[in-house]
């Protein structure tokens, strides 16, 4: 196994159209760029791995440019010419000599596990010990920003047994304005489907308690990241404030995130995303922190493609049930694909792919048509 080495990496720009104007607080979006890592090793095998944010620059630190840039130029020199197997020891090797550039390590990680579960005829869960379940919950979520529309599509979905749980993303209008909107929705839908809701840092604190107050008196099950990442006081101070439960996102990238959230008393829930995290090693260990303290976990997503989500949901079915499900919708969003199979989603949720690796295989003539020049 150790003379297997890593030949080669590419990586393309990948533009998606979406089915409809996805609304969030910094940006709105009418396409995904995916970064799409294709690394060949000497045996033959190729891995796959996807970097995607959200917005361009709009969401955090890191581009589709900027990604591919940086593992062009920096990354893979560091990786091309080493042993292939030891997943361990090529994390570690980044690290060492890159600073943060999470989800570009994500995608080479991803990349990297794809190609030994590929070697060893097993599944990326199988290589992380072995999945617990094989079909996970998938909420959808609402943004056209059209209180109508956004009920429409939740009962259609609701009829399609497609999604039964909705997130409202919010934070772009007045805070009343965004209450209202939410709470139509709500009460439209009844007993019939949670709702919950993502601000996207959107709120300060001031705004947030009168928001918070107003959301759960209409019956909001989950708020997510109310406030900017790094005010940690805050959130906690809302977490304790409130019966409804607060949901960590951008403030909780990695362990040491959750570490201190727990140390400060935070008792809400974490969303793991293997982007954020630098992998799927990375939102494990997250895990175990969350774990140990009784934190409740919810599997997000940077509305990556099929070969992302795919590999969120090897990590993620590793797991005991999760107590606010998944939102690995990203592929629904997208008017294509660029795979052969996409992953079947049914009875409000998806399965998780059983052949090697990821279990993805790439359209060539789709990968051709949607990806930018190199």
């Amino acid at each position: 196994m150790n003379d297997i080495r890593i030949e080669a990496i590419q990586t393309y720009l990948v533009d998606l159209p979406t089915i409809r104007p996805h609304k969030l607080s910094m940006a709105t979006m009418a396409c995904q760029t995916m970064v799409i890592v294709r690394m060949r090793h000497s045996d033959g095998i190729e891995g796959l791995g996807e970097g995607t944010t959200i917005g361009g620059l709009a969401y955090g630190p890191e581009s589709p440019e900027s990604i591919k840039r940086n593992i062009d130029t920096y990354l893979a020199p560091l990786l091309v010419g080493q042993p292939s197997g030891n997943v361990n020891a090529l994390r570690a090797r980044l690290a060492r000599h890159a600073r943060g550039n999470c989800i570009a390590k994500s995608a080479l990680e991803t990349a990297l596990l794809d190609a030994q579960g590929k070697r060893l005829g097993l599944s990326v869960a199988e290589l992380l010990g072995g999945a617990r379940q094989a079909h996970l919950p998938v909420l959808w979520t609402l943004a056209s920003g059209d209180t109508r529309k956004d009920i429409d599509e939740a009962f259609q979905r609701l009829d399609e047994r497609r999604h039964c749980d909705f997130k409202l993303k919010i934070g772009a209008n007045p805070v009343d304005q965004d209450v209202r909107h939410v709470a139509a929705i709500k009460e439209a839908l009844g007993e019939r489907a949670g709702v919950r809701v993502d601000v996207n840092q959107a709120w300060d604190e001031a705004t947030a308690v009168r928001g918070i107050q107003a959301l759960q008196d209409a019956g909001i099950e989950l708020i997510e990241q109310a406030i900017p990442a790094r005010e940690h006081a805050g959130l906690i101070r809302l977490a304790n404030r409130f019966n409804v439960p607060m949901l960590a996102d951008e403030a909780v990238q990695d362990a040491r995130d959750g570490l201190d959230l727990v140390a400060g008393g935070f008792s809400g829930a974490f969303a793991l995303k293997i982007a954020k995290s630098g992998g799927l090693f990375g939102a494990l260990e997250l895990v175990h922190v969350a774990q140990a303290a009784g934190i409740g976990l919810y599997g997000g997503t940077l509305l990556e493609g099929t070969i992302g989500t795919a590999a969120s949901l090897h990590a993620w079915a590793t797991l005991p049930e999760m107590a606010w499900g998944t939102e690995m919708f990203g592929p629904l969003l997208l008017k294509d694909d660029i795979v052969e199979k996409p992953l079947d989603y049914h009875d409000f949720g998806v399965e998780l792919p059983r052949e090697p690796g990821l279990g993805i295989r790439i359209d060539e003539d789709k990968f051709r048509h949607y990806s930018r020049p190199n």
